[in-house]
């Protein structure tokens, strides 16, 4: 540990690319933490039974929370490197969890988790950053997309918590759990004094020598010579030093020539991400099966149980094929895909649906009917399981690859904003929603679905198995509405072809000298 860091810890790019996902399981846990309580009526009584609009404040304050989170990223990525902000978040998630568990009011339960999603905006944004700028290219998407599939076992882990902890009466049924999720934020925190510091930020602030170290450790089994490593390292290097002389990383950069469509890229796919609808079966999927008729609180809880079960199993497929497979294909398919189970929903809903009476509150509920009840069911899952293996995980990689370095931070962090944002605006409109115009709300979403879909076919190009300084040429093409026009070969170099670059850019730079 003389180095800072594990040499041995960074030499295995599956712990040193996933360990931080810690950050994401913490947003998972968010989710569980609030959707298994929605029917406990010691919560209920504890925060004077919250109606529809206030629930879903108290659930939009940790979005709000991560907004700002998102956004301080922008400062604290450049400042204090992503090592230490990750760590950060960590600190801060404690913090926020504290707050939660002691709550005996609905300010300070908001204010804990406004705290808590300052941690899990900070390592929503950073993360991804952090693991796009240590893994080769090669599994880079693989890697990153361990983010969506660490929420996935934080909504999981956290919902047989709170599952199991329904059994007892009384508060200790949400405090106890609210409790134990900070104990993955201090692994977090602990755990990466042993993990490296980004090379691409070291050599951003001069440290060229800890950067090819850190390379060599992560790529070349410390050999500072391996051919992977004198790559990357003069990849990084050359994008640096011309990003320097592109101007000061200043806010204006998003606005420059190649960079402004790249940042309206990555705002508005966590836009749609948000939009197509998926925290409204992960937050709300009490209210969701509720609707379909599904009655009693344990019933509930074991249907909702199988959803997430089910979020985690097909995210797996997804992590294996998405360099393979590619980012476009999972984004186009998966809204595709996914319009169509909403709207299946919303015409059942529709169809055999009425005004009823659930916990007293008038719902539009399925009643007595099995059939429809099953289907909605089904359906529901069926959307999750799309949503897991399509644009769960390539939402996360594609954002956090298509930034040039001198902008990375701030763009990755204003595109993670967007993200919360919407999740904020969706997380409070969303009970209202189910309340007042009840099964259209899922062809709303369903809408959304298929206008994301056009959007990606037309828009977004392909990133899959390139470096993050060959992602440079593969904009560098145009197509700015024709996507599908830039080949999958564009942008690939070997180590001879960059430093054959290198030497002609010398070589200008000696004859205008």
């Amino acid at each position: 540990m003389g180095k800072g860091y594990s040499a041995r810890i960074a030499s295995n790019p599956y712990i040193v690319g996933t360990f931080a996902c810690i950050g994401g399981g913490l947003f998972g846990l968010d989710i569980s933490s609030m959707s298994a309580v929605l029917n406990n009526p010691a919560y209920a009584s504890t925060f004077n039974n919250p109606t529809a609009n206030a629930q879903g404040a108290i659930v939009a304050s940790m979005p709000a929370g991560s907004l700002i989170g998102a956004l301080s990223v922008t400062y604290l990525g450049d400042k204090l490197g992503r090592k230490k902000t990750i760590i950060l978040a960590g600190i801060f998630w404690v913090i926020g969890s504290i707050l939660q568990c002691a709550s005996v009011n609905r300010g300070m339960l908001v204010v804990g988790r406004i705290i808590a999603g300052l941690s899990v905006g900070i390592s929503s944004t950073v993360v991804p950053v952090y693991q796009s700028e240590i893994t080769a290219p090669s599994i880079r998407g693989r890697l990153v997309s361990f983010q969506q599939w660490s929420i996935t076992w934080g909504i999981l882990l956290q919902y047989f918590v709170e599952f199991g902890c329904s059994y007892i009466n009384g508060n200790a049924s949400f405090r106890i759990p609210w409790g134990l999720q900070m104990i993955p934020a201090i692994l977090l925190s602990l755990g990466m004094l042993a993990f490296p510091e980004s090379p691409r930020w070291l050599v951003d602030n001069n440290r060229e020598a800890e950067a090819l170290e850190i390379l060599a450790d992560l790529h070349g089994g410390g050999n500072q010579q391996d051919e992977l490593v004198v790559l990357e390292f003069e990849e990084i290097k050359a994008q640096v030093y011309f990003e320097r002389t592109e101007g000061a990383k200043a806010w204006s950069d998003l606005l420059k020539r190649g960079v402004m469509r790249r940042v309206f890229l990555g705002t508005s796919l966590q836009m749609w991400s948000q939009l197509t609808g998926v925290n409204v079966m992960m937050y709300y999927v009490v209210y969701v099966f509720e609707g379909a008729g599904l009655t009693g609180r344990r019933a509930n809880l074991i249907a909702d149980s199988v959803q997430y079960v089910l979020n985690v199993a097909f995210t797996v497929p997804a992590i294996i094929y998405i360099d393979k497979w590619g980012r476009r294909p999972m984004f186009i398919y998966g809204c595709l895909v996914m319009g169509f189970w909403l709207y299946l929903v919303g015409g059942l809903q529709a169809r055999f649906g009425e005004w009823g009476t659930v916990d007293g509150t008038a719902t539009w509920v399925v009643v007595n009917n099995p059939a429809a009840t099953k289907a909605i069911i089904v359906c529901s899952y069926f959307f999750v399981c799309t949503f897991a293996i399509s644009m769960g995980p390539a939402s996360w990689a594609y954002p956090a690859e298509i930034f040039p370095m001198r902008v990375r931070s701030k763009a990755v962090s204003l595109s993670t904003a967007t993200n919360w944002l919407f999740n904020f605006a969706l997380a409070w409109a969303v009970p209202p929603m189910l309340s007042n115009i009840q099964w259209k709300t899922y062809f709303v979403f369903g809408t959304f679905n298929f206008a994301a879909c056009i959007h990606f076919i037309f828009c977004f190009p392909e990133t899959a198995q390139r470096s993050l300084e060959e992602i440079e040429d593969v904009f560098s093409q145009g197509h700015e509405f024709s996507a599908w026009a830039v080949s999958r070969s564009v942008g690939k170099k070997d180590l001879a072809d960059v430093l054959a670059n290198k030497a002609g850019k010398e070589s200008l730079e000696k004859e205008h000298a």
